[in-house]
């Protein structure tokens, strides 16, 4: 049974990679590498939307937040996982006429706010992407190890190499290329193996009722989700970069509202399966792993297509992630930039250190969420880049702010700075509603004020 996992996984990505390859064009300038500027369909960036947003996290986070909050937490992590992309779709067109040979978020905060600023941006970007690189690869060695008898470093490496081969190779294109196929994969094997499992629930019994939790708690959860979520993948590359690929105005909003659509549905059916499953009263495990406890009670032949499942998954958003990471820093590297053999280096380069540390098999959540506060802190600041009386001095105190705001409210429950600093660091590896909100509050507020109070001079231009 490992020789014959071993080979459908293989044989998958062995397919991605040929996809991804033949997408690449080998003459191609550096531009069209890391940007496919104004070459993508409507179609085409709905699902390279879909499948560049879906990771392995969805098969653990929705159906955990659907068994033990509710319909109500899992309202909120669905929208939270569309929005990036219905905010780049209303913001794209204004990006894209601000900076028409743009390629990156860093570019775009040099043209609002001077090179200080990119270089922030850019960081906190870059650690972002960095910390889902390992999630996701983590993610697909637990899942191995799970379902499988199959060595959990080999399909670690296996999907590093893979996507390493056709993204530092292919660039954007070979990215988009297998989007589109990855897209339609997942959403195949979803139905199988969520249609099978669901099958094999068992009856729910007369006293089943929804998750216990407080409606007020359930809120909190789902505001937490709802702004973690969406800061973060706002300074997702990977997703910036579809900006540029658009075709025009057009075909990135309406891309944009058809990933997000089916993000939604998506995230709404995985996290239901976790919340029947806890309704059915199966047993989910310690940790508790909904989605994997209803593949126990499904036939034996269901792990391998959930584990093809799981490696569509981690494919997708790991290609995307690999050529965002690489397209900021050749983006990043000077007005000469990168040729694109250094770029693709770049790439490969990137990987090393991922890798190494999603063989430890580590959990990463803590340091998700810190990237996540951090991305919260200076969301509203970047974004307020669009408007004219916005400055350089406004976005830095408005991200200050929202630092601060971060701690101030565990400072003020517990009286002491340091415990609210503490606080702001998820000690416990679980997302709480004050430090999100108060970082998105501040830095919202003292933003507006400082750039109404000391106004931008005089507006750069790309």
């Amino acid at each position: 049974m490992p020789y014959l996992t071993s080979a459908v996984l293989g044989a998958a990505l062995l397919c991605f990679t040929v996809l991804g390859l033949r997408a690449r064009r080998a003459d191609g300038p550096l531009d069209d590498y890391v940007t496919a500027r104004n070459s993508q369909s409507a179609p085409t960036l709905g699902l390279s939307f879909l499948a560049s947003g879906m990771g392995a996290w969805i098969l653990f986070a929705p159906p955990e937040i659907g068994a033990f909050v509710g319909p109500l937490g899992l309202a909120g992590y669905a929208i939270g996982s569309a929005l990036p992309f219905i905010v780049l779709g209303a913001f794209g067109p204004a990006i894209r006429r601000r900076l028409p040979e743009g390629r990156s978020i860093g570019e775009y905060a040099e043209a609002c706010f001077g090179a200080g600023i990119r270089r922030w941006v850019a960081l906190v970007s870059v650690l972002y992407m960095g910390c889902f690189l390992a999630a996701e690869l983590t993610a697909i060695g637990a899942i191995t190890g799970l379902l499988s008898d199959v060595p959990v470093a080999l399909v670690v490496v296996g999907v590093a190499v893979a996507t390493l081969l056709y993204t530092a190779l292919g660039g954007l294109r070979a990215s988009l290329a297998t989007d589109r196929w990855q897209a339609w994969l997942l959403l195949a094997l979803l139905g199988v193996v969520g249609g099978v499992a669901l099958a094999r629930l068992p009856e729910l019994p007369a006293e089943a009722a929804l998750p216990s939790i407080p409606a007020a708690d359930a809120l909190s959860v789902a505001l937490t989700l709802v702004i973690a979520v969406t800061a973060a993948n706002l300074f997702h590359q990977g997703y910036w970069q579809r900006v540029w690929a658009a075709r025009d105005d057009r075909a990135l909003g309406r891309g944009a509202w058809l990933g997000g659509g089916i993000t939604v549905l998506v995230v709404a059916v995985v996290g239901g399966l976790g919340m029947l499953a806890a309704m059915a009263g199966v047993s989910l495990g310690e940790p508790p792993i909904p989605f994997f406890a209803l593949l126990a009670e499904a036939p034996g032949w269901l792990a391998l297509p959930a584990l093809v499942l799981a490696v569509t998954l981690v494919a997708s958003s790991v290609d995307t992630l690999q050529n965002g990471i690489a397209s900021l820093v050749v983006a990043g590297s000077g007005r000469r930039g990168l040729s694109l053999r250094a770029a693709r280096w770049v790439t490969v380069a990137l990987m090393v250190p991922v890798v190494a540390i999603a063989l430890q098999g580590l959990s990463v959540l803590r340091l998700f969420l810190i990237a996540d506060l951090l991305c919260a802190a200076i969301v509203v600041p970047v974004l307020l880049g669009l408007w004219a009386r916005m400055s350089a001095m406004a976005a830095l105190a408005g991200g200050l702010a929202g630092l601060a705001g971060a701690v101030l409210p565990g400072w003020v429950a517990s009286g002491s700075a340091l415990d609210g600093l503490l606080a702001a660091s998820f000690p416990g590896g679980v997302p709480t509603l004050p430090p999100f909100l108060g970082a998105l509050l501040a830095s919202s507020a003292v933003a507006l004020l400082v750039a109404w109070w000391r106004p931008a001079a005089v507006r750069r231009t790309a």
